[in-house]
């Protein structure tokens, strides 16, 4: 019999690729959703739909712990792509505690291993994304299951949003826009972590073939719209102003605020990983055949 992997947050982007990638190894599926019609229906972005590819299903709800109480009796290992970005959820009760009570779980039934899909330089943000992240990562490296951590650099799928703004004629960098970034497509990332699942405790960083400043990202999604450039260059002085701004609006735009904020400012660059690139993947959510993929803008779930 194969070995059964849980999947958390199978019904997001990287959660759906992962249990794909799993499913074409021939190990057994034990996916963890909050509703199992949503992850049999096509995922966001292009990524596949559940339907055939999950042995077990497991409904759950990662804010109350008695639901994830025995998911990983009879598992070997499990895969965490958990966590929140645009929801109401507060990123502390998914991204840490979720995840947390999921590591006890797996360390009671004694899993061989627990691998993390974090994301790249969580030590340093100040959202609370980013802490919660970070919080966990740490938490996993104390573990006594094997602790696997995925950094990637971002992914194919949140660069959907500088396409969405240039389709309406605007775009903006911090500054001049000379941070870079190597974003990965799902499939790549979930090759990935399927190659290094029997790997003893480790930590990558991984990002994408191509690997563009924020500048030339915006410069390419204008060129994929056939829209006309306008990029606004915001001075890095008036972050402060507009975090304080957020900050007292409400937690939920505090911690987007200051997630993206941060992300423009800092080089994210992993290892490249795959052979998918941006462009292609761009021009496909443009003019994407008819019933292939959602309009990247009804799509913000990704737990």
């Amino acid at each position: 019999m194969s070995e059964t992997i849980v999947v958390a947050g199978a019904t997001g982007y990287v959660g759906r690729h992962v249990v794909e990638a799993l499913d074409a190894r021939g190990y057994r599926v034990l996916a963890l959703v909050r509703s199992q019609e949503r992850a049999e229906a096509p995922g966001p972005f292009g990524a596949p739909s559940l339907r055939g590819r999950v042995a077990e299903w497991k409904v759950v709800d990662y804010s109350d712990s008695t639901t994830l109480r025995g998911v990983c009796e009879g598992a070997g290992r499990l895969v965490s792509a958990l966590g929140v970005t645009r929801q109401n959820a507060s990123p502390w009760d998914i991204d840490f505690l979720g995840n947390l009570r999921l590591l006890e779980d797996a360390e009671r039934h004694g899993l061989a291993s627990f691998l993390y899909v974090n994301v790249l330089h969580s030590e340093s943000g100040t959202s609370l994304t980013m802490r919660s992240k970070h919080a966990f990562a740490e938490a996993l490296r104390r573990s006594r299951v094997a602790g696997q951590i995925v950094n990637p650099s971002g992914y194919f799928s949140d660069v959907t949003d500088f396409l969405l703004m240039a389709k309406k004629g605007f775009g903006f960098t911090l500054g001049d826009g000379t941070a870079k970034v190597n974003p990965i497509h799902g499939a790549d990332l979930a090759e990935f972590i399927v190659e290094h699942l029997a790997e003893p405790s480790a930590s990558w960083d991984v990002g994408g073939p191509d690997t563009l400043t924020y500048r030339e990202l915006e410069e390419l999604a204008f060129r994929i719209a056939g829209r006309r450039q306008r990029i606004l260059r915001v001075r890095p002085g008036i972050l402060r102003p507009l975090q304080w701004a957020a900050d007292r609006s409400s937690p939920r735009v505090s911690n987007l605020t200051r997630f993206f904020l941060e992300s423009l400012r800092i080089d994210a660059v992993g290892t490249p990983t795959g052979d998918r690139r941006l462009e292609p993947y761009l021009r496909a959510i443009h003019q994407p055949p008819a019933g292939n993929m959602r309009s990247p803008s009804l799509w913000v779930e990704k737990y």
